[in-house]
Protein backbone atom coordinates (compact mmCIF):
# COMPACT_ATOMS: atom_id res chain seq x y z
CA UNK A 1 0.00 0.00 0.00
CA UNK A 2 1.43 3.49 -1.13
CA UNK A 3 1.73 6.15 1.46
CA UNK A 4 -0.38 9.23 1.00
CA UNK A 5 0.50 12.79 2.47
CA UNK A 6 -2.29 15.27 3.70
CA UNK A 7 -1.70 18.52 4.11
CA UNK A 8 -3.92 20.86 6.01
CA UNK A 9 -3.44 24.59 5.81
CA UNK A 10 -4.44 26.43 8.66
CA UNK A 11 -4.34 30.36 9.56
CA UNK A 12 -1.56 30.47 12.34
CA UNK A 13 0.38 28.77 14.91
CA UNK A 14 -2.16 28.12 17.13
CA UNK A 15 -4.54 26.32 14.94
CA UNK A 16 -2.44 24.23 13.58
CA UNK A 17 -1.12 23.07 17.33
CA UNK A 18 -4.90 22.32 18.31
CA UNK A 19 -5.16 20.53 14.69
CA UNK A 20 -2.11 18.19 15.63
CA UNK A 21 -3.00 17.46 19.34
CA UNK A 22 -6.98 16.37 17.91
CA UNK A 23 -5.14 14.32 14.86
CA UNK A 24 -2.82 12.96 17.61
CA UNK A 25 -5.98 12.02 19.81
CA UNK A 26 -8.07 10.80 16.91
CA UNK A 27 -5.24 8.47 15.46
CA UNK A 28 -3.75 6.84 17.54
CA UNK A 29 -1.07 4.48 16.12
CA UNK A 30 2.31 3.53 14.49
CA UNK A 31 2.03 6.57 11.99
CA UNK A 32 4.58 9.58 13.36
CA UNK A 33 3.39 12.79 14.68
CA UNK A 34 1.46 15.16 12.45
CA UNK A 35 4.14 17.62 11.58
CA UNK A 36 3.90 21.00 11.89
CA UNK A 37 5.18 23.39 9.28
CA UNK A 38 5.49 27.20 8.41
CA UNK A 39 4.95 28.54 4.98
CA UNK A 40 5.79 32.20 3.92
CA UNK A 41 2.88 32.88 1.19
CA UNK A 42 4.34 33.79 -1.59
CA UNK A 43 5.69 37.32 -2.24
CA UNK A 44 4.62 37.87 1.32
CA UNK A 45 7.74 39.08 3.59
CA UNK A 46 6.10 39.87 6.74
CA UNK A 47 6.44 37.66 9.41
CA UNK A 48 2.78 37.37 10.06
CA UNK A 49 1.65 36.43 6.44
CA UNK A 50 2.02 33.03 6.55
CA UNK A 51 0.26 30.08 6.72
CA UNK A 52 0.90 26.63 8.87
CA UNK A 53 0.82 22.99 7.66
CA UNK A 54 -0.27 20.26 9.11
CA UNK A 55 1.70 17.44 7.51
CA UNK A 56 0.60 13.70 7.80
CA UNK A 57 1.80 10.79 5.86
CA UNK A 58 0.18 7.27 6.07
CA UNK A 59 -0.57 4.27 4.03
CA UNK A 60 -3.98 5.21 1.98
CA UNK A 61 -6.74 4.92 4.03
CA UNK A 62 -5.42 5.42 7.23
CA UNK A 63 -6.94 9.04 7.13
CA UNK A 64 -11.12 9.99 6.14
CA UNK A 65 -10.15 12.99 3.73
CA UNK A 66 -13.79 14.14 4.62
CA UNK A 67 -12.89 14.07 8.41
CA UNK A 68 -9.82 16.16 7.42
CA UNK A 69 -11.34 18.62 6.00
CA UNK A 70 -14.20 19.33 8.36
CA UNK A 71 -11.27 19.46 10.93
CA UNK A 72 -9.60 22.05 8.99
CA UNK A 73 -12.57 23.92 8.02
CA UNK A 74 -13.66 24.10 11.92
CA UNK A 75 -9.88 26.10 12.24
CA UNK A 76 -10.64 28.46 8.99
CA UNK A 77 -8.44 25.66 7.39
CA UNK A 78 -8.58 23.29 4.41
CA UNK A 79 -6.92 20.14 3.81
CA UNK A 80 -4.68 19.35 0.37
CA UNK A 81 -3.16 16.41 -0.74
CA UNK A 82 -0.13 15.43 -2.38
Amino acid sequence: MTDVRHILVLPDRDAAEEVAEELTRRFEGPHGEPQLVREALAGEDDAEDAQWLVVLEAPQGHYDPKLLDVLADEYDGWLEWD
